[in-house]
């Protein structure tokens, strides 16, 4: 079964999604104790998509972030490089597109919020990701970025970074289609930047002022900016 390296080449990071697709979600919401659900009805409440909207979920996988997001009426599609994993959401009623997250295939400004969740992280260049992001949204434009982060819990961080990172692909067996994909997640948790990192990296790559909030004690976030004008 495949499994992508730290060096996350795109045809490894694909492939390796294309093997896990079809238990994703399952997966997911094994692994996080249900809430993959809680944070993703927080993110959607925080990028706030509005009627007659367009909205790029980059990242999107089986499309279950970008169903939640058109809920108010705003028009979203789902953006992702797996093929697999877009196939297994295709009972999803959504638009749906094969795409890389380092060459977007949207005309400049043509999206009012955009989004990418848990994929930020396997972007070979996640720089030239936002910056791609930020082509291809509106002036003014809304970004929303969730990621898993780094816990702001002294104690809690140790155990979660050196206990729970360790048990993952243990769990992921019991579910996933693909468990030496999640010892990849592990590693690639542990290497991410922090949510001060992460912030300046954004408003590095095309975007401003951008802030972040912490979901359940900072195991995860979400960083927000705004495309200038």
């Amino acid at each position: 079964m495949a499994r992508a390296n730290l060096d996350k080449k795109p045809i490894e990071v694909s492939t390796m999604f294309d093997a896990v697709g079809k238990r994703y979600d399952l997966t997911n919401t094994l692994m996080t104790g249900g809430l993959d659900r809680y944070w993703r009805k927080r993110i959607t409440e925080r990028l706030n998509p509005q009627p007659g909207e367009k909205v790029l979920d980059l990242a999107a996988g089986t499309a279950i972030s970008t169903e939640a997001l058109a809920e108010n009426g705003a028009w979203c599609v789902a953006c992702d490089f797996s093929r697999g994993m877009l196939h297994a959401g295709a009972h999803r009623d959504v638009p749906k597109v094969c795409g890389d997250g380092m060459n977007l295939p949207f005309a400049d400004n043509t999206f009012d919020a955009v989004t990418i969740t848990w994929g930020l992280r396997n972007i070979n260049d996640p720089g030239l990701g936002l910056r791609e992001l930020a082509r291809v949204t509106k002036p003014g434009g809304r970004l929303t970025v969730a990621e898993f982060s780094t816990p702001i819990i002294p104690v809690f961080s140790s155990v979660y970074m050196n206990g729970i990172m360790a048990a993952l692909p243990a769990i992921a067996r019991a579910a996933s289609s693909n468990p030496d994909a999640y010892v990849y997640l592990a590693e690639s948790i542990r290497a991410w930047p922090k949510q001060e990192e992460l912030a300046r990296l954004i408003n590095a790559n095309g975007w401003e002022d951008c802030g972040w909030q912490n979901l359940t004690f900072g195991i995860a976030a979400m960083h927000s900016a705004i495309k200038p004008e």
